[in-house]
């Protein structure tokens, strides 16, 4: 009989959102006709930007014509899209060239699938609280992970220590869920760790474009050391609203080596073998926010859900509530009230005003007593939840 992967057994139920889901599923069957405010979600709310659609409706009629049709593009990228993210870095004075930025249909697929460069002997050090897809793609492929818990003492912006034994790192700044973002200095740390250990920095900079203070790195290639001991993820679903749509990149340094192996050279192998890259219509469309009209066009996005979050700053610092991110992120994270914990807090505010989050237990551990409040709503709904917050908490 054939064996399967006994590492499926190991997972944890993914139960956040369902859960989550089936109270306010309960809720409303119980109160027929309440609107809730729902201010957990991690989807965006505003559709894709005019100059992305422009380009998507040229490519679908560039399909219809023989001498415009794109069959299979290559696996690792269309070369106009690679040069157009590249173009994109080089512009705020990041070296790279096109052929270290890989094509992918977005962060979260490629967060798991850029596993396969490693072996499975390998150790995953996942700071907490974390994405849970981090710890989930790791549990799959059968490697050890090592929890690294963070807190209030430190913005949940943990530093490195010789101390630590892994050999991958998970990176995620903005942070999801905590909003925290690394400075300079400490991303440096970490760099410095890696290049030390000969681990590899797996860069999860699917919020970048959020980072309003520019003394904060929006690309671990800004920091001295990243080309050999990091890999950056990024993802067009935040920055420009293609959650829907499906479009990221990777970048993978030339000179970034292991054991005597490019892992840029083994990540093209992958690629070649085991996709057939992203359609040319994603591609084009993708290509469009990387001009001149698309990045003010997105940049009109950001700034709705970024005074969302001025809103909801607003609210917390009314009623005296601890909290991170908000500023340079989407995701406000903050300290439940009178010692609650997470999920009676999610009660609270599901039975007494009819907004709904996320309870910060669902991220590790070290997430219970908090709570993640995201910005991608309506500016309505972000107004009437932090005026409901404020009367329930009372000005502090």
């Amino acid at each position: 009989m054939i064996e399967l992967n006994p590492h499926y057994a190991e997972l944890k139920d993914s139960y956040l959102f369902r859960r989550i889901a089936a109270k306010t599923e309960a809720y409303c069957a119980a109160h027929p006709g309440t609107r809730l405010l729902r201010m957990g979600i991690g989807d965006v709310s505003l559709p894709l930007a005019p100059a992305v659609i422009r380009s998507l409706h040229e490519a679908v009629d560039d399909q219809a014509q023989i001498a415009t049709f794109h069959g299979y593009l290559p696996e690792c990228g269309a070369p106009f899209f690679r040069r157009a993210v590249a173009d994109h870095y080089r512009g705020r004075g990041i070296a790279l060239s096109d052929d270290e930025v890989f094509v992918s249909s977005g962060a979260s697929d490629e967060l798991g699938d850029i596993l396969d460069l490693f072996s499975p002997s390998s150790a995953a050090l996942i700071m907490e609280p974390a994405y849970p897809a981090y710890v989930d793609a790791s549990v799959i492929a059968g490697r050890r992970i090592v929890r690294l818990p963070s807190g209030e003492e430190s913005g949940f912006l943990p530093s490195p220590s010789d101390s630590i034994d892994a050999d991958l790192v998970y990176l995620c700044s903005p942070n999801n869920p905590t909003g925290a973002v690394f400075s300079r200095d400490l991303l440096q740390k970490w760099v410095d760790w890696a290049n030390r250990r000969g681990a590899i920095i797996l860069f999860d900079a699917a919020y970048e474009v959020f980072i309003e203070d520019h003394e904060l790195p929006r690309s671990i290639f800004e920091i001295d050391g990243a080309r050999t001991s990091a890999i950056e993820i990024c993802s067009l679903s935040k920055t420009a609203g293609f959650t829907g749509t499906r479009l990221g990149y990777t970048v993978i340094p030339l000179e970034l080596e292991r054991g005597g192996q490019r892992l840029h050279a083994m990540w093209t192998r992958n690629r070649t073998t085991k996709t057939n890259g992203v359609s040319y219509i994603l591609q084009k469309g993708g290509a469009a926010v990387f001009t001149e009209e698309g990045q003010r066009q997105i940049r009109e996005n950001i700034a709705v859900y970024k005074q969302n979050a001025k809103t909801l700053m607003k609210a917390l610092d009314r009623v005296g509530v601890w909290y991170t991110g908000g500023k340079n992120a989407p995701y406000l994270w903050m300290k439940c009230p009178d010692g609650m914990n997470s999920w009676d807090f999610f009660d609270r505010l599901l039975h007494e005003i009819q907004v709904v989050g996320t309870p910060g237990e669902g991220f590790g551990q070290c997430g219970e007593g908090y709570f993640r409040f995201s910005t991608f709503g309506s500016p309505e709904d972000t107004e009437e939840a932090a005026r409901r917050l404020v009367k329930l908490l009372g000005e502090g």
